[in-house]
C-alpha cells in the first residue's frame, strides 16, 4: 500500500513508538492522526507534523467512533491503523503488601488488549467501505503493537504479558476474517526500546537491561519501529503475522 496521500490514525501517537511513527509517515507524505490522552503533548507534535490530535480514549467505544468521525471529515477515511496506545503495570500476583487489585490487572487488559481491538474493529469497520487502490486489491492495513513479553514475560509482569499475548493471537484469525475485504492485519514485538517509559531508569539499570541483548547491544530507537512498520504498509505479501523487533533478546525470568 502507497503511504503517500493516505490518512493513517496512529493511537498514543504523542510520544515513544507512537510519535516516531506519526512523524514518519507524515515525512512520507500521509495525513496523519494522534489519538491520545495526552491531548496537550498530541497537539505539540500534530502541530509540528501539520497533523490533527484528538483526545481519545481508546477502552470507550463512542470516544473512538467520535474521533473517526472527526478524522473522516478533516482528513479523510484513514487506509493506515496504527495501535501504540498501551500502558504497563508491573506487580506480582502475590507480594507483601496482599493480592494484586484485580482492577489493575483488569486496567491493563482494558488498554493494551481490549482498547487495540475497539480501534481496529471501528477501524476495519470503515475502511471496508472504501474502493481500492492503483491496481491492487488491497483496501487499507492495521498494525498491532504487542511485545517479546507476550512471549517471555518476566516475574511481576502477568498482567502486561497477558494482554500483549491476546493481540499476538488476535493477529492471525482477524487478518484471515479481513482478507476478503482487501485489509492486512499485522503485529510488532518491540524488545526494550528507548522510550519514555525507560526515562526514569538509571543508566546502571539501563546497562543492566541491554547486558541481555545479542546485537546490536543497545536499546531500539523508536524511529526503528518506525521504520518496520512503512516497511510492513509497503509490502503487501506481509499479513497476518507478528514480526520481532528485539536484537535477538530473550528476556529472563528477572
Amino acid at each position: 500500500m502507497e503511504i503517500k496521500n493516505n490518512t493513517a490514525i496512529i493511537t498514543g501517537g504523542a510520544s515513544g513508538l507512537g510519535e516516531a511513527t506519526a512523524r514518519l509517515l507524515n515525512k512520507l507524505g500521509a495525513k496523519v492522526a494522534i489519538l491520545d490522552r495526552d491531548i496537550a503533548r498530541g497537539l505539540k507534535v500534530a502541530d509540528e507534523i501539520s497533523g490533527l490530535a484528538i483526545n481519545c480514549d481508546i477502552t470507550n467505544e463512542d470516544s473512538v467512533i467520535t474521533a473517526f468521525d472527526e478524522i473522516n471529515k478533516i482528513l479523510g477515511p484513514a487506509r493506515i491503523i496504527v495501535n501504540c496506545a498501551g500502558i504497563i503495570k508491573s506487580r506480582r500476583m502475590i507480594n507483601k503488601e496482599g493480592l494484586m487489585p484485580l482492577n489493575d490487572f483488569k486496567q491493563v487488559i482494558d488498554v493494551n488488549l481490549t482498547g487495540t481491538f475497539n480501534v481496529m474493529q471501528k477501524g476495519a469497520n470503515s475502511i471496508m467501505s472504501l474502493d481500492t487502490q492503483n491496481n491492487s486489491t488491497e483496501r487499507g492495513i492495521i498494525i498491532n503493537t504487542a511485545s517479546v513479553a507476550a512471549y517471555e514475560g518476566q516475574i511481576g509482569q502477568t498482567a502486561y504479558s497477558a494482554s500483549k499475548g491476546g493481540i499476538i493471537a488476535l493477529t492471525l484469525p482477524a487478518a484471515r476474517e479481513l482478507a476478503s475485504f482487501g485489509i492486512r492485519v499485522m503485529a510488532i514485538a518491540p524488545g526494550l526500546v528507548n522510550t519514555p517509559m525507560f526515562a526514569k531508569l538509571s543508566n546502571e539499570a539501563k546497562e543492566q537491561l541491554v547486558k541481555g541483548v545479542p546485537y546490536p547491544k543497545r536499546l531500539a530507537n523508536p524511529n526503528e519501529f518506525a521504520k518496520l512498520v512503512v516497511h510492513i504498509i509497503e509490502n503487501e505479501m506481509l499479513n497476518g503475522e507478528v514480526i520481532r523487533l528485539d536484537g535477538a533478546l530473550r528476556m529472563q525470568a528477572k
